[in-house]
């Protein structure tokens, strides 16, 4: 029961990463605001939320707040990889903004709308979903993505320095590929995009999104009371490698 009496917020709620942390923030005794584009999301409450859209977000704080009188972890976790998100000499503008909105605005309004809310708490846990891709370099490009996930890390970095001392706590979150819905289906419309990738896994596979879930269950709760501002890579040792397994 790491989480009793503990309010938590995750958006992306209904995604494979989001679901799977709703269950073991359950598990763990919190009540769950689950927030997705989508209905029904899983959660102890459930919000139809455009979180890159400011009034929405703001409206998505007051609700919670009515419900359960005070939020103690947000999880920061919707996200979008789309397929036109390629090479920076073939992305449009378009879909780089919209890229750059989903994953990096709807970070940054949370946060803003968020802090002031967990600060009444004096002891908050933020966790914001960046990427293994945000500390390294690669030919199969997502430039968009990758550059949304740089800024997510960088902004983690700055916000859990400037309010160390006030008992929030931020932290990023730095999944490797994970086997989800839109994974598969990114891949499934590519195997050999999907074998370059998989090749330079060293446990030779992709992750589970309940293996992400458990290090979100670890940055949310007091396990990791004395970390802030840090990067938690979960990615079956790719960015240590330099030649993997055969």
């Amino acid at each position: 029961m790491r989480l009793k009496d503990k309010v938590c917020l995750v958006t992306g709620a209904s995604g494979g990463i989001g679901a799977a942390t709703v269950e073991a923030f359950q598990r763990e005794g919190a009540k769950v605001v689950g927030v997705d584009l989508s209905e029904n999301a899983p959660g102890d409450l459930s919000l139809q939320v455009d979180v890159t859209h400011e009034g929405q977000v703001i409206d998505m704080f007051e609700r919670a707040i009515d419900a359960f009188d005070q939020i103690d972890v947000l999880f920061n976790n919707a996200g979008i990889s789309p397929k036109d998100d390629g090479s920076v000499v073939e992305t449009t503008l378009e879909a780089w903004e919209r890229v750059q909105s989903v994953n990096l605005r709807s970070v940054f309004l949370c946060c803003k709308h968020g802090i002031p809310h967990m600060l009444k708490t004096g002891n908050g846990s933020i966790i914001n979903t960046a990427s293994f891709v945000a500390t390294m370099g690669a030919a199969t490009s997502q430039i968009s993505y990758t550059a949304s996930k740089g800024g997510v890390l960088a902004m983690s970095r700055e916000l859990g320095v400037e309010f160390a001392r006030q008992g929030l706590r931020v932290n990023a979150l730095c999944p490797g590929p994970v086997d989800t819905p839109l994974l598969r289906e990114l891949f499934a419309k590519d195997p050999e995009r999907a074998a370059r990738r998989l090749i330079h896994i060293p446990m030779g596979r992709f992750a589970r999104a309940e293996e992400i879930a458990k290090a979100a269950l670890f940055l949310a709760s007091d396990d990791s009371s004395f970390m802030t501002a840090s990067s938690f890579l979960v990615d079956g040792g790719i960015s240590g490698a330099y030649v993997t397994p055969e």
